[in-house]
């Protein structure tokens, strides 16, 4: 972090910043930052995403449902999404040590695909138990708050079969599945923010990036394509663009500072370089990164021409995601 910290205390029945030692907190961040680093370093060799629009949105209906935090919404994705990624990687390799042997084989790779997909839903379900056991210990949701929901959709499942869903998720993870997640990384910016002395009270910011981060996350896709063709400045990026693009879509504080610096935008365009340049320092991502980053999430949620009607914002995300992508090439 550069430059002194200036305590302030945010006063908020809800959701209250500026509690915590700033030495406290220079820890915490300096120890997400470099979760972060390794996550986008370790996420350059994945093959696609499952962070699709249908199944962010059953997560986000089932947890709103059960009456769970939102920090509980963004676990559940993140747990499923490694979780089937891992799984869909077990599945290639073994098909393509399968493909080679006899027919026996490929039909056993074949049953175990159909079985991953016949599952899918219990998994999911799983992932949210899973999730809410992280969060608060009075809010799990219990085995029978389960198997009754998934009776109501016509699945028959027992006790025993749920124990072993959560255990399937726990052993592909290597039982790793309190993950970080893009809100963790946005609360966290968001208190040096208000201890830096931004002008936009941290209290109000966080209501309205908590409803950016579900736009994001329900239209993952767009918005990252879109910032993929802005950086290589070609509407049809190739295989290998794209491949590469994963560790992007991985940066969970690129997104964080692109989601707090829409906020600041929506609550008070006047105030919004000020705070990308806090964010820039806090950081150290480019200004124009994030200025790009937000725009892009403020073009598919308020329109395309809001912030260039306000004031001069880059209209394109070239630099922003050409650096990136280009670090982690």
């Amino acid at each position: 972090m550069e430059g002194p910290l200036r305590p302030r205390l945010v006063n908020c029945s809800d959701f209250q910043f500026g509690v915590v030692a700033t030495e406290t907190i220079e820890n915490a961040l300096l120890h997400l930052a470099q979760q972060n680093e390794q996550a986008v370093k370790e996420a350059a060799g994945r093959t696609g995403s499952f962070r699709e629009t249908r199944i962010v949105e059953f997560v986000f209906l089932l947890s709103e449902q059960w009456c769970l935090e939102k920090s509980v919404s963004y676990q559940a994705v993140e747990i499923l999404e490694r979780f089937i990624v891992k799984k869909a990687e077990n599945i290639c390799q073994q098909a393509t040590l399968q493909l080679r042997s006899n027919e026996t084989e490929v039909q056993n790779w074949r049953a175990l695909k159909e079985q991953l997909f016949n599952k899918f839903i219990l998994r999911l379900v799983s992932c949210v138990q899973l999730a809410s056991k992280l969060s608060f210990h009075y809010k799990i949701v219990s085995n029978i708050t389960v198997l009754n929901f998934l009776q109501a959709l016509g699945y028959a499942h027992t006790k025993e079969e749920l124990l072993e869903s959560e255990l399937d998720i726990l052993k592909s993870l290597n039982f790793q599945i309190n993950l970080p997640t893009p809100l963790a990384h946005v609360e966290m910016l968001l208190e040096v923010l208000g201890y830096n002395g931004c002008l936009v009270p941290a209290t109000q910011l966080h209501a309205t990036c908590l409803t950016l981060l579900d736009l994001v996350y329900l239209l993952h896709e767009p918005i990252y394509e879109s910032l993929l063709r802005a950086s290589i400045e070609n509407s049809t990026p190739s295989q290998l663009q794209g491949e590469k693009f994963i560790s992007v879509k991985e940066d969970f504080m690129l997104l964080a500072v692109g989601i707090i610096a829409a906020s600041a935008f929506i609550q008070n365009h006047e105030c919004w370089s000020q705070v990308i340049g806090h964010l820039q320092s806090i950081t150290g991502i480019a200004s124009e990164s994030i200025a790009d980053f937000s725009y892009a999430i403020l073009t598919h949620s308020v329109g395309a021409n809001t912030p260039g009607q306000q004031q001069p914002v880059p209209h394109r995300a070239a630099r922003a995601l050409r650096t990136a992508a280009s670090t982690n090439s």
